[in-house]
């Protein structure tokens, strides 16, 4: 049964136990530190960052369950909603990913660092900026032999919809003609894997701004990025589903009809399975 309620409760134990988890989580972080310092950048970090993730998802409460393989072909561009802070957590513990991700997360303290060292590719999302955006991306992927994520969605949305894609970093595939492009799918389910509706996703499992968003419920908190991973410790955390599609065949489109076909893809399969118990 889908759960209808307009928020899910929490308790006073429930809150303790969140502190505890929350413990936990920057305990994982500051215990690991020392082993991320020496790990070179590049693939083995990106390995080890599978790992680290999966501890931190650990602490949370928070289950993945993977639909479909990704492809070996490389170098790969996934293209993925965007819903939480928790598919950096997720994407890599389920596909072994690491991501592009916006300019402003490598000045968060520790936080910056850590995505720096795990390969995270930072980028300018400003239009006078994307030039310098693309060659960013573009030199990552030339070397990269883990797969890439982009969210070109630009920012969270409240889980209701998806967003149109910004068609901008698409530039790659003419810069890259041996890239491969691969849709992926994400959604958000309680600990026990039960669906949950628009306003209870908007209010408790999404992280994502009010003004941002072209329709569909507003959260009525809105919290940091900290905030967020505390709040689904107090639910007892949730499960999270990712499904990898075929890849897509993008020669001879340019960036805007690229845009346009991946988000029909993601946003179709989206909406199909965002409120079906169960997946497949």
């Amino acid at each position: 049964m889908k759960i209808m309620a307009d928020k899910c409760r929490v308790n006073i134990f429930d809150t303790i136990t969140a502190f505890f988890r929350a413990i936990l989580f920057v305990f994982f972080v500051l215990a690991q530190v020392p082993i991320i310092c020496i790990i070179p950048r590049g693939r083995f970090s990106v390995k080890y960052m599978r790992f680290f993730m999966w501890t931190l998802c650990v602490a949370t409460g928070v289950r993945v369950v993977k639909h479909g393989n990704l492809t070996k072909k490389r170098p790969l561009v996934c293209v993925c909603n965007h819903i939480s802070v928790f598919e950096l957590m997720t994407m890599s513990v389920g596909y072994g990913c690491s991501f592009v991700g916006k300019i402003d997360i490598a000045s968060y303290p520790l936080v910056g660092w850590i995505s720096k060292k795990f390969g995270v590719v930072f980028v300018d999302r400003r239009p006078s900026h994307a030039r310098d955006a693309l060659a960013a991306v573009s030199e990552q992927m030339h070397t990269a032999s883990y797969p890439v994520v982009i969210f070109p969605e630009g920012t969270t949305t409240n889980g209701a919809y998806v967003k149109e894609f910004k068609s901008s970093l698409f530039n790659i595939a003419e810069e890259i003609p041996d890239l491969t492009i691969q849709p992926m799918v994400i959604t958000y389910r309680t600990r026990r894997n039960k669906c949950v509706n628009d306003r209870v996703l908007a209010n408790d499992y999404a992280y994502f701004a009010n003004a941002k968003q072209d329709t569909g419920p507003k959260c009525e908190i809105e919290r940091s990025a900290f905030g967020q991973v505390f709040h689904i410790a107090q639910l007892g955390g949730m499960t999270v589903h990712i499904m990898a599609l075929e890849p897509v065949s993008v020669a001879g489109m340019d960036r805007k009809d690229i845009a346009k076909k991946l988000h029909k893809i993601v946003s179709n399969k989206y909406m199909e399975i965002k409120d079906k118990e169960i997946i497949k």
